[in-house]
């Protein structure tokens, strides 16, 4: 697996992880657990930013990993 494939895949996990966590914020009627789960699929958000650029950096780099 190369590393292009790895950083694409964690990319992909975090978005699961933030979708779950909005969904959790969702779902509770617990304000404080709503606001816990809030933030922490703000903070996933601002990560999988992060490594989507480092995505794009890759692939701007070195052109063969694109679309894999």
């Amino acid at each position: 697996m190369t590393v292009a494939t790895q950083v694409k895949t964690c990319l992909a996990s975090l978005k699961s992880a933030q979708a779950s966590l909005e969904q959790f914020a969702l779902n509770t009627q617990n304000q404080e657990a709503k606001t816990m789960f809030e933030q922490a699929a703000k903070q996933t958000q601002q990560i999988a930013d992060q490594i989507n650029a480092r995505v794009q950096q890759i692939e701007n780099e070195e052109p063969q990993f694109k679309d894999f």
